[in-house]
């Protein structure tokens, strides 16, 4: 679980971030999982964008998300979502 210390030092490192993941009208697939984990193995730390017809709302893709892939929620920017789940490599050093 990140601290609120935490989870703001993210935030702040994942502003200059590009959203990795769109997810569109087909809502959350299969696929959408294993990007999402193979993005997380890779960066850490990654922005998923909801588009419009996202037939989900944010909280639903959160929850899914959190099951399924393991990660840390840090923070939502209207449709934009920010993940987190460290690495071996441990690219960022959280205080």
């Amino acid at each position: 679980m990140l601290s609120s210390k935490q989870k703001k030092f993210l935030k702040k490192e994942a502003h200059d971030l590009k959203p990795i993941i769109q997810i569109g009208k087909d809502g959350l697939s299969n696929n959408s999982f294993i990007t999402i984990n193979q993005a997380l193995k890779a960066h850490e730390l990654i922005k998923v964008s909801m588009l419009q017809t996202c037939p989900s709302e944010p909280e639903e893709i959160i929850l899914d998300v959190l099951a399924r892939c393991h990660c840390e929620f840090v923070f939502k920017i209207g449709r934009t979502l920010i993940f987190y789940k460290a690495s071996k490599e441990k690219l960022y050093q959280l205080p």
